[in-house]
Order: C-alpha cells, then structure tokens, then sequence
C-alpha cells in the first residue's frame, strides 16, 4: 500500500468509531502486528478497536507513523528494524498496554 493509502484507511477506520481524538489512539509499527496488538499491547482481538496496513518498506511505514505522531496520537519513534514494515493503530483503554 502507498502510504497515502494507508491514511486513508487508517483515518477512515477512525472516524468510524465517533467520540475520541486521536490522543486517544497509539500508532505504531511492526514486523508482526498481531503480537504487537494483541501480546505487547493487550488488546482485546474481539472487543477492541485495532487496524493494522502493509508498507512498501520500513521506511514507509516510518513516515505514516510519524504523521501520525505529529497529528497528535501516542506513540513513540524508532524501534523495529528493516523487516517493521507494518502499521497499526489501537484505541487506548484502561486494559490496554502502551
């Protein structure tokens, strides 16, 4: 996905589910989503609010996450290496782990 898509998609998925800003949300990347989400995170697989998009590259997914970071969603930079070439979003709540 281009980059552009992956906004796209990940805005869209956001904006379904009203009421939050998006220092309600973590952005991040990874090599493996799902064990970032759903171990790491302790996000709830059927109950929570989660996405996650392939980049072209890890450098990709590194612009995506920053845009989001800069957009004001919780996160931190760096991390991963050449094979973090997925970004994921989750709703923050009291169980989750950022």
């Amino acid at each position: 996905m281009t980059n552009a898509e992956i906004i796209s998609q990940i805005d869209d998925y956001m904006q379904k589910i009203p009421g939050y800003t998006n220092s309600d949300w973590y952005v991040g990347i990874a090599s493996d989503p799902e064990s970032r989400l759903f171990t790491d995170h302790q996000v709830d697989r059927d109950k929570g609010a989660w996405i996650y998009c392939p980049a072209s590259s890890d450098t990709a997914a590194r612009t995506v996450e920053d845009t989001y970071h800069t957009a004001g969603c919780d996160g931190g930079p760096g991390g991963g290496d050449r094979t973090t070439t997925f970004v994921y979003a989750y709703l923050k709540t009291r169980s989750t782990d950022p």
